[in-house]
């Protein structure tokens, strides 16, 4: 089956959107692409041999109303899911709420690998339960996400609480800190990722500001004593062979970061999800 890669994005600030920065993410992503080839080397993926490949630009949303904007991407990605494609979302802001609706209504509750400074599983802010910091809160409440099969890599900062994490490991998450990940391979980290994932559908949603601002400073929400790019590639890389059935890339702010890295790496980043999607040739 040929099978169409959808590469979108919010347009304007976004639902949940810390920094209006953030929505000229997207747009400053697709310009650093220019710099890929479409062969990868390292690991001998041909993806634009092995799929048809598309942007199909952005979503429009509603900067008025951030539940209107929420039913637009969902219906948005509904038709997306529908086709048969797997989407690659360039996002503002991490929309992964109502991204994986439509996902799971083909596939059923999945797995998810989450890459990110922070968990994204706070309950509410200033009242409001749909926000940036809550969207996999919300996956949970609604049933979305196998939580057996859910691995969070990279998180780290200060709290409020002495326990920040209990929410997610209470739900059976894996939660691994960055602090566990420094000056050390992933691969083995990743081999067990993968046995926890086995068969069964994953998504995998990548916030930038996982990495170090060392390497990524143009993001929102910086985090010192991040991820390394090459944890960074062993972590996607770990995933080639897996059912993936999405992915997105979030965060990225190119005014906080004017030579473009930041930009530069989540393109690269991104090229290296779709090297590591199903039915990828390799040689």
């Amino acid at each position: 089956m040929l099978r169409l890669l959808a590469s979108g994005c919010a347009r304007g600030p976004g639902p949940g959107d810390d920094s209006s920065f953030g929505r000229f993410g997207p747009r400053r992503i697709r310009e650093e692409s220019v710099m890929l080839r479409t062969v990868n080397p390292s690991t001998g993926a041909l993806p634009f041999q092995s799929l048809m490949v598309a942007d199909l630009g952005d979503v429009n949303v509603n900067l008025y109303n951030l539940q209107d904007s929420c039913r637009r991407i969902q219906e948005a990605y509904e038709k997306i899911v529908a086709a048969g494609c797997i989407p690659l979302t360039l996002g503002p802001h991490r929309e992964g709420w109502p991204l994986s609706c439509p996902v799971v209504i083909r596939h059923g509750p999945v797995g998810l690998l989450h890459v990110d400074a922070h968990t994204d599983t706070a309950d509410e802010a200033l009242g409001e339960k749909l926000y940036h910091g809550a969207p996999f809160r919300r996956c949970v409440d609604e049933g979305l996400l196998d939580c057996k099969r859910v691995a969070q890599i990279g998180i780290r900062g200060y709290s409020t609480t002495l326990d920040p994490y209990r929410y997610n490991r209470s739900q059976g998450f894996r939660v691994v800190l960055a602090e566990d990940c420094w000056m050390k391979s992933l691969v083995p980290l990743m081999a067990e990722v993968r046995q926890q994932m086995g068969g069964k559908p994953i998504y995998i949603s990548f916030d930038i500001d996982a990495l170090d601002p060392a390497y990524a400073p143009g993001t929102g929400t910086p985090e010192i004593a991040g991820l390394t790019p090459g944890q960074a590639l062993e972590i996607i890389r770990g995933c080639q062979g897996l059912n993936v059935v999405g992915c997105d890339l979030v965060e990225v702010s190119p005014p906080y970061d004017l030579s473009g890295n930041t930009a530069l790496l989540a393109a690269n980043l991104l090229f290296e999800m779709l090297c590591a999607l199903p039915k990828v040739t390799t040689v």
